[in-house]
């Protein structure tokens, strides 16, 4: 007889909470009954090892999903430990009482260290299908009783009914009508995907049984989960093909990784993890530049692939699962708890992947540098953000220099080593390509001392080379900024040539007004101008790129300086020009011209094109054909 019963006072307070406000998604109801009954298969096991007779013969553990369209509902059925009359009851209409939870205690008090890992502690996701069923019915058999199966049922409304019920096997199933708004739950597709995106490494298999065409009694069976969870296994006993096919299936990746790492922390702290280094950049990195690459799990059962805190964004492009027994879930099992083991799984996971980098760079260099091609620019973020690595992520970057061939690249400490001696800095120069940096005028003087200069061509190697400012005692110096450190000779002989064009450098500082300064220079041997910024200022590259990202208002231009080369025949003739003659009206023209050369050669666009065309024009009218 149907017995009409109460939710415990404090299940009736917090139950609107538990449908309306608990979980973020309401696909998680599936997650946590299936949980549930993969729960209650491995206590049933563990029983059994003492009581075999609680088990019986049976060797198959198994959860069903049975979806029907016509009655709306969706069945979870499992062939568990089951519950009595008095554990459901106990259960089902009290917060925070489940079996589980109750069994671990008594597994715990017993100094039993080998039990099952059971998830469901807090008691509440079985409320969880209040979420989309108007009303849940769960029918049930103990394992080893004798007496009849009791069938549990209630609308979520406060009131629950407990009867017999008709039910031969041992287990439980939980049945859900589904809310009419909530039918995507009964369609495989939707199925299909809630138990991959959760289930998909349980241990027991999740199979969906539906109807096989409009015969009612013909059905047809398809195991839905993965099953594989491979970082469980020891390494050694793992393939390179097993390996390369769960990266593909964790990753949706078509190609093999570049680098395995497989380790199990054990200690105070115990977890597994199995992080795969791309050999390309992924087309999720494209649509979602910031996307986490790891897969959290907790006892094999998913639980987010969003949480920041367990890998930085500088290393976003690494895939894989962590699994742990330790971390502290919130109630709803959707998000940890913050916690001190957080933080350490978060370094023991960073320092493998940083120590397997600098492996790879070391042992397989070739390697390394494909790695560096595609992930290189996430990677340099770290040295900003990432205060405790910022040495380890240091020595890892590459860059090109004018050393270096064309697509090969060099490392901070190479570059130490090929350092002449008596030079104290390091030189860069930044641009938007090698091609483009190849040609600039700073390098002149540079490469004629036999002065190395790296190549900083990534948007952020600006910014990289400010958060640096040194490496191994070593200044970062930007060879189109500021005064170079010339030699001995070049700075005597400068001194002689200033006093030559003070009147002619004085004159194209009052007429070309784009500029802070017109001087000479012993940067240049080839060129006859290059413009610099100031030590401290942003450069050229910097401006621009701001322009693009549409912060030229918050990013106003900073005057630079226009450097002359004095031994260049059309400057010195220019100076010349200006001795005979102060007021011919060509110095300013050609004086412009040199300007504008200047900055066409760093990069920038002229203000004034039509102008420049217009001068480049009458240059050449009276050079062919006047011949003056």
């Amino acid at each position: 007889m149907a017995r009409k019963m109460k939710f415990k006072a404090e299940l009736q307070q917090v139950m609107e909470i538990i449908v309306h406000s608990l979980y973020s998604h309401k696909e998680i109801f599936l997650r946590e009954l299936i949980s549930n009954a993969s729960d209650a298969i491995d206590n049933l096991r563990y029983q059994s090892l003492t009581r075999p007779e609680l088990a019986g013969k049976e060797e198959t553990w198994e959860i069903r999903l049975i979806p029907d369209q016509k009655a709306r509902t969706l069945t979870v059925r499992d062939n568990g430990i089951g519950m009595t009359r008095e554990e459901i009851i106990e259960n089902l209409g009290t917060l925070a009482k489940s079996g589980t939870r109750e069994f671990i205690k008594q597994i715990q008090a017993a100094d039993k260290k080998d039990f099952p890992e059971l998830i469901g502690q807090f008691g509440v996701g079985f409320y969880s299908a209040f979420m989309v069923a108007e009303n849940v019915t769960v029918i049930s058999r103990a394992a080893g009783e004798e007496s009849s199966a009791v069938r549990w049922s209630s609308s979520g409304q406060g009131e629950y009914t407990v009867e017999e019920a008709d039910k031969k096997e041992r287990g439980t199933e939980v049945i859900l009508t589904l809310r009419e708004e909530e039918k995507e739950f009964l369609d495989e597709w939707r199925i299909k995907e809630v138990v991959k995106k959760f289930s998909d490494f349980l241990e027991h298999p999740v199979i969906l049984v539906t109807k096989d065409g409009e015969d009612e009694e013909k059905t047809k069976e398809e195991t839905l989960n993965h099953r594989k969870a491979i970082w469980l296994r020891p390494q050694s006993e793992v393939s390179e093909q097993e390996y390369a096919e769960f990266y593909k299936h964790i990753s949706r990746d078509i190609a093999d990784p570049a680098k395995i790492i497989h380790f199990v922390a054990e200690g105070r702290l115990e977890f597994r993890a199995i992080l795969f280094i791309p050999a390309k950049k992924p087309f999720d990195m494209l649509w979602h530049p910031v996307a986490s690459g790891l897969q959290l799990y907790v006892r094999r059962v998913f639980i987010t692939a969003e949480f920041e805190k367990l890998m930085p964004a500088y290393l976003r492009f690494v895939k894989g699962v962590v699994d742990s027994t330790d971390l502290p879930l919130n109630v709803s099992r959707e998000m940890l708890q913050e916690n001190e083991l957080i933080e350490k799984i978060r370094k023991s996971l960073v320092n493998k992947v940083l120590n397997t980098l600098e492996q790879m760079k070391k042992e397989e260099p070739d390697k390394y540098l494909d790695f560096y091609r595609e992930f290189g620019s996430i990677l340099k973020e770290g040295v900003n953000t990432d205060w405790a690595n910022r040495e380890k992520l240091t020595e890892l970057l590459l860059f090109q220099s004018t050393r270096t061939p064309a697509g090969k690249y060099t490392a901070l400490e190479e570059y130490l080593k090929r350092m002449p001696e008596g030079q104290e800095e390091i030189y860069y120069l930044v641009g938007e390509s090698r091609a483009e940096l190849e040609g600039a005028p700073y390098l002149e003087s540079l490469a004629a001392r036999g002065r190395e200069v790296l190549f900083f061509t990534d948007p952020l190697d600006e910014w990289l080379a400010g958060s640096l400012g040194q490496y191994k005692d070593k200044k970062f110096k930007p060879v189109d900024r500021g005064e170079l450190a010339g030699e001995s000779e070049d700075s005597e002989a400068l001194k002689d040539k200033e006093k030559q064009f003070r009147d002619f450098l004085e004159f194209l500082n009052g007429k070309i007004e784009e500029v802070k300064q017109v001087r000479l220079s012993t940067r240049l041997k080839e060129s006859a101008a290059c413009l610099v910024a100031e030590e401290d200022a942003p450069s050229a590259h910097m401006e621009r790129l701001m322009k693009r990202l549409g912060h030229e208002g918050d990013f106003p231009e900073t005057g630079r300086i226009l450097e002359l080369n004095p031994e260049h025949p059309a400057v010195a003739a220019l100076r010349e020009l200006h001795a005979k003659n102060p007021a011919d009206e060509r110095i300013e023209k050609y004086g412009r011209l040199l300007y504008e050369q200047a900055v066409i050669a760093e990069g920038s666009k002229l203000k004034d094109a039509a102008g420049f065309t217009g001068r480049i024009n009458e240059l050449i009218r009276k050079n062919l054909v006047l011949g003056e």
